[in-house]
């Protein structure tokens, strides 16, 4: 059975920090490129951030020099590390995992490509 948990949200301040772990099990973790998304209250999922399988990460514009993706393929699991947090960032987190391409491919702008979805970790960031 695949299984993407997420953990690591909760609420924070403007400016502060957090860190987003993935377990996953179930699926060669390693064979696969795997990524952040997040959706806001009635907005669109957006991808936030994306590593492949050699472990080049890609980012979305606004999150840039802020957040930072990892891995640990020995452990199946998938980091974000979210600093200087800004009340725009508050959405549920979804970690996703692509096999297209071979995991090299990992677009953030197509969500319907990525084969596996956690059920979400809520982020919120308030004063």
């Amino acid at each position: 059975e695949v299984r993407l948990v997420e953990s690591g949200g909760g609420l924070v301040h403007p400016g502060g920090s957090l860190r987003l772990t993935c377990q996953a099990s179930g699926f060669t973790f390693s064979d696969y490129g795997m990524a952040w998304f997040r959706q806001a209250p009635g907005k669109e999922r957006e991808g936030v951030a994306a590593i492949d399988i050699y472990g080049d990460p890609m980012y979305l514009g606004s999150v840039k020099g802020r957040f930072t993706i990892s891995k640990d393929n020995a452990a199946s699991t998938l980091y974000l590390q979210m600093n200087a947090l800004k009340p725009e960032d508050t959405a549920m987190y979804y970690c996703a995992a692509v096999r297209y391409g071979g995991g090299v491919y990992c677009p953030l702008s197509i969500s319907d490509l990525y084969d596996y979805w956690g059920q979400g970790n809520q982020v919120t960031v308030s004063s």
